[in-house]
């Protein structure tokens, strides 16, 4: 028992013998600088350096850029940034479809070929699927009176027009109608016989969306109104609007003429839509 005692009594000892740390000068052996250290001493300055080492370590890397070049690190203001840009990219989605169908429908428009059975099966899917996603159900009574309701408004031109237009809309020329507006067969629109050169001019206020030629119906011109109009003229001679121009009601778009291969003689071919629905120009306008 007491030889255990007396060795661990030495190696204590051995931790605090002290030692004199001398630096002398190398030709006069002269003593420059003296310390007295102890192997307790070293041990504890050299734990105390390595952990202000690692703590200055820790503090520069964790309040400075250092941090994004370590592997696998996931910074929160990282995943808040690509949170963001994914949302942006579901949004660019949805507005890039909504433009497609958009550059489509124009695109009937200007070869004339819109087929309203089809606009009312999309209208009906649309509906569905606004049905589906906010959780609302009709009955079966409630669809057939909506679809009774439709087909009766479809053609009723006029009371569609006073609901959907209220402004008055300034007629583009005045001339007699060779052919007026017919669904039956797909002619939605107006063709007005005036002279060549006969100036064009807008019926409304709004924004060019087309301005251009076509070869079926020579220079066209488009404008976005207000309220979801949109009014079309085709076979005109020569164009005074570009595209994303803004005019104004009665403002000259375009001179009259011939052009394309779907006419006959200097005619204005004019349309008129609501939301997706075809008007009869002349239930809103006197082209006389």
């Amino acid at each position: 028992m007491d030889n255990k005692k007396n060795k661990n009594h030495g190696i204590w000892q051995r931790w605090l013998a002290k030692y004199r740390f001398v630096i002398l000068n190398e030709e006069t052996f002269e003593e420059r600088v003296s310390y007295k250290l102890s192997r307790l001493n070293v041990f504890l300055a050299i734990g105390v350096i390595i952990v202000l080492l690692i703590a200055t370590t820790f503090l520069v890397i964790s309040r400075t850029q250092l941090k994004e070049y370590i592997p696998g690190y996931d910074s929160s203001e990282i995943r808040r940034q690509a949170i963001r840009n994914n949302y942006r990219m579901d949004s660019l989605q949805l507005e890039l479809l909504r433009n497609q169908r958009y550059i489509s429908s124009v695109n009937k428009v200007l070869r004339g070929d819109l087929d309203l059975q089809e606009l009312e099966t999309q209208m009906q899917l649309d509906t569905t699927q606004f049905s589906e996603t906010t959780g609302f159900t009709t009955s079966s009574a409630d669809s057939l009176l909506r679809a009774e309701v439709a087909q009766d408004d479809k053609y009723n031109l006029l009371a569609s027009a006073g609901q959907t237009i209220p402004f008055v809309l300034f007629p583009p020329v005045s001339g007699t109608i060779s052919q007026g507006f017919d669904s039956s067969v797909a002619h939605y629109a107006v063709d007005v016989v005036v002279p060549r050169s006969t100036p064009v001019k807008a019926a409304a206020e709004g924004n060019v969306i087309f301005a251009s030629w076509t070869i079926e119906t020579g220079y066209v011109v488009i404008i976005d109104h207000p309220f979801n109009i949109i009014s079309v003229y085709k076979h005109n001679a020569s164009l005074n609007v570009r595209q994303g121009d803004a005019v104004e009601t009665g403002q000259v778009i375009a001179v009259a003429g011939n052009t394309g291969t779907m006419t006959t003689g200097p005619h204005l071919h004019f349309e008129l839509w609501s939301d997706g629905y075809a008007l009869n120009p002349e239930e809103l306008i006197d082209f006389e």
